[in-house]
């Protein structure tokens, strides 16, 4: 579960990050045209697509095909997931770069012939760290609990390997009216909410860390 949350939220930040910061700093019809891509990528329903593309890469033929290639169905599947969290993402680094595009540091370094991809990534996305770091604390959330509920219908991490949400399809297959073993469901659910608990923590700790805002402050 932590694997899948921390790998398909880099996806999804690499993805949304750079889409956003060249949506905003572009601007105009780039900018819209960008957005209004967004915008309709976000009226799609992806639990079905995502239920869908992981059924179709549990086929034996296409999973034979993928090992071929030295490509395993959970590489695929860190993908398929970080790859719809972007959209967000894309639209608040987007929101953070308009705002910063004007400032005097972003001149300067147009004044002495930085490029727009050196201007975007090398002064705008770190002045946005924070605002970023602080929603990647709710992406990875997001994600391990939406891998858990793909595993709990079994159509998520499969066995050998093990996450959360498997503990939880065990823990219910394990409920009995003769006997109630609630400890098999309770602990996994209590791991996963302790866990989601304490990477808003950590979160808040790296945003102070990280935030070149915060650096000069006592």
């Amino acid at each position: 579960s932590l694997v899948v949350g921390i790998v398909a939220t880099l996806v999804s930040l690499i993805i949304g990050v750079s889409y956003g910061a060249t949506a905003g700093y572009a601007g105009g019809m780039i900018d819209a045209i960008m957005m209004r891509f967004v915008d309709m990528l976000y009226s799609i329903p992806f639990i079905f697509v995502v239920i869908f593309l992981v059924t179709f890469l549990s086929e034996d033929s296409v999973k034979r095909l993928l090992e071929g290639y030295g490509i395993e169905r959970i590489t695929v599947f860190y993908i398929i997931i970080g790859a719809i969290y972007w959209l967000t993402m894309s639209r608040v680094v987007r929101g953070q770069v308009l705002s910063l595009r004007h400032e005097q540091f972003v001149e300067a370094a147009r004044t002495i012939g930085a490029s727009p991809g050196r201007i975007v990534f090398r002064h705008i996305v770190p002045n946005t760290l924070g605002i970023v770091i602080v929603y990647l604390t709710l992406t990875i959330p997001s994600v391990m609990l939406f891998e858990a509920f793909l595993s709990f219908l079994g159509l998520g991490v499969a066995p050998p390997d093990v996450s959360l949400g498997l503990l939880l399809n065990d823990g219910v297959e394990a409920l009995s009216s003769v006997k109630l073993f609630w400890w098999v469901v309770v602990f996994p659910g209590a791991a996963l909410a302790l866990t989601l608990f304490a990477l808003n923590f950590l979160g808040d700790g790296l945003r102070d860390a990280l935030d070149p805002k915060m650096k000069n402050r006592q």
